[in-house]
């Protein structure tokens, strides 16, 4: 299979593309990995994947800047909006465009100050981020800003282990020479993880008074 990659390769298809397609099931991987085994949950596997590749478009630390300052101006936005008892659709419309305002404010501040590597970051990455800008939202609604706040830090911190691990040279050039191998090896590793059925790392901890207790008792 790595001589069909090379074949795409050499008729044109980036090999950057390729690269990402490939990540995509070890970045997918870990973060189930992370909900099954260790119980971080953050939000679901869609949303930390998509940033974590966002942050390769843009670079992590303007990608992070970006996204922290899109969930900062939306919450801000939606408290405001909210006194004048909108409409669902017409109060995240509102929000979307004060936010785009925001990130056109940003990279007004990063041409003033010559930050290059802010000004070129990708657009597309971009938008990807200001649209999640209502699951973000939806969810202080439904669960309150405290539990949003844990949720964003779990998938934050999602978000930069698989932009480490696929921005990692080493790893690229293995997906490359062995695309089946890693596909096929991704496909095993979920298939036990969605047969696990013990206790989460979080639960251990969580439940620890509990776990003693039981193991006291049994002693007993």
């Amino acid at each position: 299979m790595s001589q069909i990659i090379q074949y795409m390769i050499s008729q044109g298809v980036p090999q950057e593309t390729v690269v990402l397609l490939l990540m995509l099931p070890i970045v997918a991987t870990i973060i189930a990995f992370s909900r099954q085994i260790i119980g971080i949950k953050g939000f679901g596997i869609y949303t930390p994947l998509i940033i974590s590749f966002a942050f390769l478009a843009t670079g992590l630390k303007y990608g992070l800047a970006i996204f922290i300052a899109i969930l900062l101006v939306g919450t801000l936005v939606r408290l405001l909006v909210k006194k004048f008892r909108l409409l669902y659709l017409p109060r995240m419309a509102i929000v979307l465009i004060l936010v785009a305002l925001t990130i056109l404010i940003v990279f007004l501040e990063g041409a003033y100050s010559g930050r290059h590597g802010l000004i070129s970051a990708s657009i597309f990455a971009i938008l990807i981020m200001i649209t999640l800008v209502e699951k973000f939202i939806a969810t202080q609604i439904n669960q309150g800003a405290k539990r949003t706040i844990i949720i964003t830090s779990e998938t934050l911190i999602l978000s930069i282990i698989c932009y480490w691990v696929a921005s990692w040279l080493w790893l690229q050039n293995m997906v490359l020479a062995y695309p089946l191998s890693i596909i096929l090896g991704s496909i095993i590793v979920n298939i036990l993880l969605g047969k696990w059925t013990g206790l989460r790392l979080s639960e251990y901890f969580r439940f620890q008074k509990v776990i003693k207790h039981v193991e006291s008792s049994k002693k007993g």
